[in-house]
């Protein structure tokens, strides 16, 4: 799998990943989204492919306090490959070089599968409960 950033023509095969890895939801806009990301560190935003085809993909970006993964999707025929595990290093190697101490991300507190994958590469939960609140409607 080669790593390189998003490209726009990459948009349809990235929403279709996110759609079949379950990362879509009806109050989030995935275009609204890359394009939002596309304005703030569109560096950050990774794909990785094979023979041409978009099979991973992750949105990353730093605030100068902490990194944040947001996105992360592995094709499901492309899983137990150690694609997850490759995104994930290309995105701390990338926020390490940014000078972040620290990166989170958040996971849907059911998805068994993802906090699994998450502790196998070392994150653990971090006391802190997540608020959110939506500023511009999708």
């Amino acid at each position: 799998m080669k790593i390189r950033p998003f490209d726009p023509a990459d948009t349809d095969a990235v929403i279709e990943l996110w759609r079949v890895a379950g990362l879509v939801r009806p109050w989030n806009d995935p275009r609204k989204d890359i394009e939002r990301k596309l304005t703030v560190q569109p560096e950050l935003f990774l794909v990785g492919e094979t023979d041409g085809a978009v099979i991973a993909a992750a949105m990353v970006g730093y605030d100068g306090h902490r990194g944040w993964v947001n996105y992360l999707a592995v094709s499901p025929g492309a899983r137990g490959l150690d694609y997850g595990r490759r995104m994930m290093e290309e995105a701390e190697r990338l926020l390490v070089e940014l000078g972040c101490p620290k990166v989170n991300l958040q996971i849907r507190s059911d998805n068994a599968e993802v906090r699994a994958f998450y502790e196998h590469l070392g994150y653990t939960e971090d006391a802190a409960v997540s608020y959110g609140k939506r500023l511009i409607a999708d």
